[in-house]
């Protein structure tokens, strides 16, 4: 597939071309509490040898059907503040009424790469760019007649995250997604700005906070707030749980999300 050959070929440059850069910087790195629900790429600042497994479930509310999402997600930093990730979202719907509900699917496969270019800890703040290759794919029951792949979206992205006294956290995840529908042969944009604010429990690694997702599309706005929680069970595990509550209900109710995170 020509869109996944020029990601991975991007990618090794930019692995190249840090991995040279990063022999002379140290790998300082600042301590934030990252947001739940969209998560980024990898840890800001992200030290060589990293690596992270997630498993998600999200469970969503509609107003003729449920959907069950599921993801599975591998993060990995070959050299110091380049993280990589790669993960793979699955959709499950049932139906509550007689209306049509959407098919069963591989939602999407996505690749996602992550360079912290500032590292403060006397400001206590780090800034990051990236990339992330998106994938989408048709239902299971269309994959006969239709081709499997409907298009794939680009999306480079920006992250902003400050940690303001010991406890308090704030971060801004910001982004275009370019759509390429192949069968339409047209290309549509939206926009998405993520901002958190998150408290970590002092004296341990939970934090309790909120996420804000906002997304703007050809002249429509949509805002969901993200209530969640991350509980650190010992040194290499951890859980989150977030509420999903829309500002407008248009269709779109309430959701949970729960994520499992190991670090070898």
């Amino acid at each position: 597939m020509n869109v996944i050959k020029k990601y991975f070929l991007s990618a090794a440059l930019i692995l190249v071309a840090a991995k040279c850069f990063s022999q002379d910087m140290l790998p300082e790195k600042v301590s934030h509490a990252e947001p739940l629900y969209y998560d980024l790429v990898r840890d800001l600042g992200a030290r060589k040898g990293e690596k992270e497994f997630n498993a998600g479930y999200d469970f969503s509310k509609h107003t003729s059907y449920n959907e069950h999402a599921f993801l599975l997600e591998y993060e990995f930093a070959p050299v110091d503040r380049l993280g990589f990730e790669v993960e793979a979202d699955f959709s499950f719907f049932n139906n509550k009424t007689a209306a049509e509900t959407p098919g069963n699917k591989i939602e999407a496969l996505r690749f996602s790469s992550q360079y912290s270019f500032f590292v403060s800890p006397g400001l206590k703040t780090t800034l990051a760019v990236g990339y992330t290759q998106i994938i989408n794919f048709k239902p299971f029951r269309s994959v006969e007649k239709q081709p499997l792949v409907t298009g794939t979206v680009y999306s480079p992205f920006f992250v902003a995250a400050k940690r303001w006294g010991a406890y308090v956290n704030s971060l801004v995840y910001a982004y275009p997604l370019f759509r390429h529908d192949f069968a339409a042969k047209m290309l549509s944009v939206e926009w998405q700005v993520n901002t958190s604010l998150l408290i970590t429990i002092p004296g341990t690694k939970h934090f309790a906070g909120v996420e804000i997702n906002k997304e703007f599309q050809q002249g429509r706005f949509r805002m969901t707030l993200r209530p969640q929680l991350k509980l650190k069970l010992d040194e290499h595990t951890a859980v989150g749980l977030v509420a999903g509550i829309p500002t407008r209900k248009a269709g779109e109710g309430f959701s949970s999300f729960a994520r499992f995170i190991y670090e070898p």
